[in-house]
């Protein structure tokens, strides 16, 4: 197949790429910049000019293909929210694409929209419409898709890691960097699920080869990993201080990520890995912090 990939300049999509050439797939890779473009025609990737700002780019791009994974979101937490809308526009205009084709798109999630209302570890069977994450415009856009008749997939990340960087927890060293110490919220006990980004990679190329139109899949290998443990790797990795604070301290040690400090994003992978034969064998998320470079990662 010849895959349109959005985010093929980006952590993720990096990884992905040499996971779909090796299987014999084309990629046409998405980027805004000349020096993306190189690093596509590097890594022997046909160049596709876009901006996430422009759907129209994504739309052309989806037309040139006959696949898409859609992993590209612009990262910038402070406006969080458009981020949102954004993904919802950029997913609905290549869906005007996709219609009354048989062309998959992967879309792109987090674990979290699968929480149950009762709790407990979130589960592919569930779609949380009322969820607070906004990231829950980016299902529903796909749902809209869906009931188009397109064939919609959706991949729900946990943090992804390897030594570079490690989801939320990147922009969490460097808060840490920012207050002069490491804190988590009373015992520690809230626990965020993971996975290595080379096993997340490889999801995404089965569930383009092996998925079903409308299953979501979980990328999550580590079903929850205590606040604290992750505080303590990034004491020892740091140098810095680490302490549990109460709700009081929150905002001053976890600046604009107080409302992730005391949340729990546990993910299960039962289902997903039943259906697609994954079987994830990258380090775990605390040997990667272990072996992290802090040097590069600081509050600014």
């Amino acid at each position: 197949m010849r895959v349109f990939l959005t985010g093929a300049t980006g952590f993720i999509g990096s990884h992905i790429i040499p996971k779909l050439l090796e299987r014999g797939h084309q990629v046409l890779g998405l980027t805004r910049s000349d020096a993306g473009a190189r690093q596509l025609e590097a890594a022997q990737v046909d160049v596709h000019r876009g901006n996430l700002d422009v759907p129209e780019t994504l739309a052309s791009g989806v037309a040139a293909a006959d696949a898409v994974i859609h992993c590209a979101f612009d990262h910038d937490f402070e406006n969080f929210f458009e981020n949102t809308r954004k993904d919802e526009r950029n997913i609905a205009a290549m869906g005007q694409v996709l219609e009354g084709t048989k062309k998959p798109i992967l879309i792109t999630s987090g674990v979290g929209i699968g929480t149950p209302l009762n709790g407990g570890p979130a589960t592919e069977d569930v779609l949380n419409p009322l969820h607070a994450n906004p990231r829950i415009a980016t299902e529903l856009a796909g749902a809209a898709l869906i009931a188009r008749r397109i064939d919609v997939r959706t991949i729900r990340l946990p943090q992804v890691h390897d030594t570079t960087k490690a989801g939320l927890i990147t922009p969490l060293i460097a808060e840490a960097y920012r207050a002069g110490a490491v804190a988590y919220l009373g015992e520690g006990q809230a626990r965020w699920s993971a996975a290595h980004v080379s096993d997340v990679a490889e999801l995404y190329v089965l569930a383009l080869e092996k998925g079903q139109p409308g299953a979501r899949y979980h990328a999550s290998v580590e079903e929850g990993v205590t606040a604290r443990a992750i505080a303590e790797a990034i004491g020892k990795g740091t140098g810095l201080p680490v302490r549990s604070i109460g709700a009081d301290d929150v905002e001053h040690y976890f600046g604009w990520m107080t409302p992730f400090a005391g949340l729990d994003m546990t993910a299960s992978n039962a289902w997903t890995c039943t259906r697609l034969g994954w079987e994830p064998t990258g380090p775990d998320l605390l040997t990667d912090l272990a072996a992290m470079d802090y040097s590069a990662l600081t509050a600014a």
